[in-house]
């Protein structure tokens, strides 16, 4: 068995035909782990001791042929900010360094509930806040293409998980672009699904009107396998919601109009990128795919209302954070004192940032000049897709403007930095569901993914189209 060449479609395949155990699978991946992490620092932990005991459990299963899992002992990475019953969950914050989770996030029980086996707890961004893992409080994530490179972020982890052979999928959470980007810096698959798809109980909150939990993996197939396994309603959470729009038939692609936004393609692409993105359209538009310019006007303004709106929801919900519900080890003379010494030694610097400018943009005589006025320029941003859906069935842009870039490039420029998710934030400002897939055949140093963006609920059309490419 040779875990470099596995999908979970493989995967699944050789536990059928006997050619490994879910065990001799989950020790080559442990190995693996052992071996790599060290030196692209992917786990913040890995659960071996459970792991194995999970594998016992998926091969007495498929021994007796009994209530076998659709993900049957497939091990997968979860990012550091999704719940898991007993085990530290900290967001890559120290602030949380020795908090375990009392309950499982819904996501975690339903994969659970499908036989996946969870080998840790995957790096990442504080609280999600980042493009690159430089924010974890336990260290940056490298790019296995090049470990000068960020892995990408906030869920840099789960992404050079799938990458690095150390995990066969991945979850993680996209609030801006945290699975898209990383996914595309690190050459794998990431899913952003419609907002509500996927429950967001017991994931930890960044923003709550942006945050979607998805998949990573290998191949687009891998990402609707975890896809179909995550998605539907929970009673625990009220935005939630089970509504699945049965996949197009993509047997005449000449009946496809695919959108190319012209707001993203107006400059800025590096020429790796811009040269992966054409050639992937020219493949396309041979198959007999239509492609036509549209114009997605209020994206201009979607890197500052993004920040506005993600801001003022930061700062509240990082307020529950105040050494007294989830306690640090920390001396205090009275309550302020208390709230100033766990915050100011618990929190990074740009956590820090963003939960200050959050109050401040909910503060008096604020308010309505930044937060109310970014509300209603996001039902405007929102406006363009639905009109820009009227004319095409699909949008297709980079994810990213380069690829991924160096490690400590672009920390001293938040700036710099915030621009990184420039062509994935207005999905989430929408709640659109969009993917990201490698383009093929490319001879190159890094890796480019190309975005697809489909009408709300309509995800399993960016599977279909997904794997239609990845079968050119």
């Amino acid at each position: 068995m040779d875990i470099k060449d596995l999908t979970i479609r493989k995967f699944k395949d050789g536990l059928r035909n006997g050619d490994f155990s879910v065990r001799e699978a989950t020790e080559e991946y442990l190995k693996n782990i052992k071996e790599n992490n060290p030196l692209l620092n992917v786990y913040l932990e890995t659960f071996n001791e459970r792991a194995l005991e999970k594998a016992a459990e998926s091969d007495k299963k498929i021994a007796s042929k009994r209530d076998l899992g659709s993900l049957e002992g497939v091990p997968m990475a979860f990012k550091d900010n999704i719940l898991i019953e007993g085990q530290i969950a900290s967001s890559g914050s120290k602030i949380l360094a020795n908090y375990r989770a009392a309950y499982d996030a819904t996501v975690t029980k339903k994969l659970e509930a499908e036989g996946v086996n969870i080998l840790g707890r995957a790096n990442m961004d504080e609280f999600a806040m980042g493009s690159s893992t430089e924010n974890s409080a336990y260290g940056v994530t490298k790019n296995p293409w090049n470990l000068e490179c960020v892995a990408g972020g906030s869920s840099g982890g789960s992404a050079a998980a799938v990458a690095s052979n150390m995990a066969l999928g991945a979850l993680g959470s996209d609030t801006g672009g945290s699975i898209r980007l990383p996914a595309s810096f690190c050459g794998v698959v990431g899913m952003k699904p419609t907002y509500g798809q996927v429950s967001r109980f017991g994931v930890m909150a960044m923003a709550s009107s942006l945050d979607q939990v998805g998949p990573f993996a290998k191949t687009v197939e891998d990402a609707e396998m975890i896809y179909s396994a995550l998605r539907g309603k929970d009673g625990r959470d009220s935005t939630s919601v089970d509504k699945d729009v049965e996949a197009i038939n993509l047997s005449n692609p000449s009946d496809i109009t695919i959108g190319l936004p012209k707001e993203y393609f107006v400059g800025g692409l590096d020429k790796e990128t811009e040269s992966a993105i054409q050639v992937t359209i020219d493949e396309l538009k041979n198959k007999g795919f239509k492609f036509k310019e549209i114009s997605l006007p209020h994206s201009k303004y979607a890197l500052s209302v993004y920040y506005i709106i993600m801001f003022a929801e930061v700062s509240t919900n990082l307020e529950r954070y105040d050494g007294i519900r989830y306690a640090r080890d920390v001396e205090a003379s009275n309550l302020f004192d208390l709230y100033m010494k766990t915050r100011g030694e618990g929190f990074g610097e740009e956590t820090k940032r963003r939960a200050l400018m959050g109050s401040f943009v909910l503060s008096a005589g604020h308010y309505d000049a930044y937060y109310t006025k970014a509300q209603k320029v996001r039902a405007l941003i929102r406006k363009d897709f639905t009109e820009a859906f009227k004319e095409v069935d699909y949008i297709f842009s980079p994810t990213s403007p380069t690829t991924a870039f160096k490690i400590g490039e672009r920390t001293d420029d938040a700036m710099k930095m915030y621009l990184s998710d420039i062509l994935t934030m207005p999905v989430n400002l929408a709640g659109l569901p969009g993917i990201v897939v490698p383009v093929k055949g490319r001879d190159a140093s890094m890796p480019v993914d190309f975005q697809l963006i489909a009408p709300h609920f309509h995800d399993r059309d960016l599977f279909a189209l997904g794997k239609y490419y990845e079968n050119l």
